[in-house]
């Protein structure tokens, strides 16, 4: 993994136990310095079914999205949650607040501001991120990379697919927990910023999932920006300039996490 600049880490610290089920684990890369400090939690994606909190997509140097947020004064914690494999929507969205809630009683121990606190994420990832951003009613900013946004809309007579995985069917035969799990359904005025980033050419998740979370952001009064980027697949695969994706998203989130500029 990349070198990250000086700070202060703290490596699989477990933030809940639940019985029956593997500790779950954070790590907090803290900038050194003068605290507290703004707080982004990243969510890892892997089709609700794999991925690691530690490691970013192949598509990206690894560490790369720490080391810009610690670069920009802003502390990141990088989370564990259990696969669809292990436990049912909503366990996932659970295991998120529970982070949240642990770094929020923790905040004085790791010298975190937590009333400033942002979630990126990507795919699976971005999808929590989302919905934890629509439901949690404390967050300042939201970073969702080609996220899953409407479990309905995609072959939804399939029981197979990622997303028919995380809530046990069919969205067509569980429309109840279908909608549930779709940031689609949550999003309402009290929405904070968004910036949604997406791949024109994605085939795993099409830019429409994106584009209709941005539209109904938008129509509900909400601040949503919406980022295309031509060409691209999932992951940004096929794209020349992912350093400058994450230079960006690291703005968005420091403007709203009102990080001052150096």
């Amino acid at each position: 993994m990349l070198a990250l600049a000086p700070m202060g880490e703290h490596a699989g610290v477990n933030y809940a136990e639940i019985p029956g089920f593997r500790p779950l684990a954070l790590d907090l890369h803290v900038p050194h310095g003068k605290g507290p400090f703004p707080l982004v939690v990243w969510i890892h994606g892997g089709a609700f079914l794999f991925g690691d909190r530690r490691f970013l997509p192949e598509t990206l140097r690894p560490g790369s999205v720490f080391q810009a947020l610690v670069d920009a004064g802003i502390a990141v914690a990088t989370i564990d949650y259990r696969f669809s494999s292990e436990a049912l929507f909503p366990a996932q969205l659970d295991d998120v607040q529970a982070a949240l809630a642990f770094l929020r009683e923790s905040s004085a121990r790791f010298d975190l501001d937590t009333d400033r606190i942002g979630l990126w994420g990507e795919s699976a990832g971005g999808h929590l991120a989302a919905l934890a951003g629509l439901t949690d009613g404390a967050i300042a900013a939201v970073a969702a990379w080609y996220p899953l946004t409407d479990l309905r809309v995609l072959d939804p007579h399939n029981p197979d697919t990622p997303w028919a995985k995380l809530i046990g069917g069919s969205p067509a035969d569980l429309p109840a927990p279908a909608a549930q799990a779709s940031p689609v359904s949550h999003v309402s005025a009290t929405a904070p910023p968004f910036l949604i980033v997406h791949g024109t050419n994605d085939e795993a998740l099409p830019l429409s999932q994106s584009e209709q979370l941005h539209a109904l952001l938008v129509d509900s009064g909400a601040n949503s920006t919406l980022l295309p980027v031509e060409g691209a697949g999932h992951t940004f695969t096929g794209h020349d300039d992912v350093e400058g994706i994450i230079a960006l998203t690291v703005a968005f989130l420091a403007k709203h996490l009102t990080v001052p500029h150096p």
